[in-house]
């Protein structure tokens, strides 16, 4: 009951205030509704009034806005297009790095050139009392008739490598501003007339001044070579002085027999000879011995040297002639001569001497005769003919040397002739000493290789490993090593040798020197060992074939060894 109460009173209070609150509505309502539409009236006003105040002040200040901005700006600058630098470009690293690569190595050139320019400064104060005046006050070059040719060579030389290194300068600084392909770092861009000049130019020998005589030999009259001293070099100079003596007596020449001297056959063409004389004027042992019918007797053995034996022939090759089957005549000495101190002789000495009407005649080894030097020595030698040379190297072994070139060391080259094996002791035997200690020999080298500016070096030597090894090491040119050449052994995999091989020639030391000879007698530069009849016969070739430089010498020429051991 009480529950019930309590709602029902509950309810009632509720009723109540319903109705309360709907009675007071309607005028609160129109209340409102009256200050809202007064208090939009006024925004509508006060907003139409801010609305004309601010078109009034824009078209009063604008104007002079853009007065003041027109006035204080650079519109140049304003509108100018930013280029961007090379570091903000994607690959600006890399062309970063490539110029101060190039400008680094420009300032080692620039180095290098003031090194030089010091050399030069001090060259010309050595040779300032010679009364050489390279440049006049109106840019003329004068020169003293009595200067040495040498001096001048050597100074162009250095100024030459001066104007190299500036070019080599221009192109690198040049090479990070253009594309590789526009930029020849060879090219010229001082005078056309330098891009022909060397240093070591080829030495003019004047071939239209030589002096010769015709070797025209009569029928069945000869003249039996016989050479004793020495190993191949020394017979192949006594061969050539046989055919001057054979020319000047009218005879033709035998070479000598396989079973007594060399196989000069797988050296030389004998045939080259006579078709450079048009005539048949030098036969082999064997057509010797064929035209005699196999009676081989020398009729008249005349000796040229008396001393220190007649014809310097000891028993031991008298029985080697005789084992060949040639009997002899008695040996007789025409006049006093020794081997140690020949006598200058004349062409009317010869005839006088050894003229004879027997059919074959003999006169000896003839390596140290000293016959009409000069006439001897010249390029092409003393005898009339159509080729550059008389006695040189088979064809084989020159198509074999010049494939060797052309595989290992290209057409600028310089050759070494470098003898040490029982060099030692003959050279210390001599005034002044001709060997070298290896760094003195490397500095030597050196001096050579700046000067003729080659890449590689042939190596001729029959020195020990330790010897040529720390040579190697020795022999730098701009801080680099250049390279000694040496022949390899054979290889099936290199066809440079393939010809020697197919002949049954590969291996044979004679043609292996012989190979090595004609090698450094088609080199751009020779450096040769002095007393060495190798070296004399690289240096005929070289003449003879029109390859010799003005940068030919021997090693250290000029100079003594800085130090001599004692004797024993």
């Amino acid at each position: 009951m009480e529950r019930e109460l309590s709602d029902e009173e509950g309810d009632r209070e509720n009723l109540i205030s319903q109705n309360a609150r709907q009675v007071k509505s309607p005028d609160h309502h129109n209340h409102r509704s009256a200050f809202r539409i007064e208090d939009e009236l006024r925004g509508r006003v006060s907003g139409a009034a801010r609305k004309f105040n601010k078109r009034y002040i824009l078209a009063i200040f604008l104007p002079l806005v853009i007065l003041i901005v027109y006035l204080t700006t650079d519109l140049k600058n304003v509108f100018q297009m930013r280029v961007p630098s090379i570091r903000d470009i994607g690959g600006g690293g890399l062309l970063v790095n490539r110029m101060r690569e190039s400008e680094l190595r420009a300032l080692y050139l620039l180095k290098q050139q003031e090194i030089e320019l010091v050399k030069m400064w001090n060259y010309t104060t050595l040779v300032g009392g010679s009364n050489i005046s390279l440049v006049n006050g109106s840019g003329s070059v004068n020169l003293n008739s009595g200067s040495d040719d040498s001096v001048l060579e050597d100074f162009k030389s250095r100024v030459f490598g001066q104007i190299s290194l500036n070019r080599q300068i221009q192109g690198t600084l040049l090479s990070a501003h253009e594309s590789e392909a526009s930029v020849d770092l060879s090219a010229n861009y001082t005078d056309s007339s330098l891009s022909d000049w060397t240093r070591c130019k080829k030495v003019d020998q004047r071939l239209a001044d030589r002096k010769t005589i015709e070797w025209n030999p009569k029928p069945n009259k000869y003249l039996f070579a016989i050479c004793v001293s020495g190993q191949m070099s020394n017979h192949l100079i006594c061969l050539e002085k046989h055919m001057f003596f054979a020319a000047l007596l009218n005879r033709v020449l035998v070479i000598p027999s396989s079973k007594v001297d060399y196989e000069f056959h797988r050296v030389l063409d004998i045939d080259h000879i006579n078709k450079c004389l048009g005539r048949k004027v030098v036969v082999t042992f064997e057509e010797f011995a064929e035209s005699k019918k196999n009676h081989l007797h020398i009729d008249k053995f005349m000796c040229y040297f008396s001393l220190p034996q007649p014809c310097f022939m000891d028993d031991e090759r008298v029985k080697k002639l005789k084992g060949s089957g040639v009997s002899l005549s008695k040996v007789e000495a025409v006049w006093k001569e020794d081997v140690k101190k020949p006598k200058l002789r004349t062409v009317q000495d010869v005839l006088a001497k050894f003229s004879s009407d027997s059919d074959v005649i003999a006169i000896g080894d003839v390596f140290f005769a000293d016959v009409e030097r000069e006439w001897v020595m010249q390029p092409g030698g003393p005898i009339a003919h159509k080729c550059k040379t008389l006695i040189e190297p088979s064809k084989l072994i020159l198509l074999t040397a010049q494939r060797f070139i052309q595989t290992f060391l290209g057409k600028d080259f310089v050759a070494l002739h470098f003898r040490r094996h029982g060099f030692l002791k003959f050279c210390n035997a001599k005034q002044p000493s001709c060997f070298y200690p290896v760094p003195q020999a490397a500095e030597c080298i050196n001096r050579v290789v700046e000067r003729a500016s080659t890449p590689v070096i042939y190596l001729s030597t029959d020195a020990a490993e330790s010897e040529t090894g720390l040579l190697q090491s020795l022999v730098v040119l701009n801080g680099k090593t250049v390279p000694l050449v040496r022949r390899p052994t054979r290889n099936s995999a290199e066809k440079w040798d393939a010809l020697l091989y197919r002949h049954g020639l590969e291996g044979d030391s004679q043609v292996e020197a012989m190979l090595d000879k004609t090698i450094c007698a088609l080199s751009s530069v020779f450096i040769g060992s002095s007393g060495s009849t190798f070296t004399d016969d690289i240096l005929r070739l070289r003449k003879d074939w029109g390859s010799a430089s003005q940068c030919d010498e021997y090693l250290c020429q000029g100079e003594l060894p800085n130090i001599i051991a004692e004797d024993e």
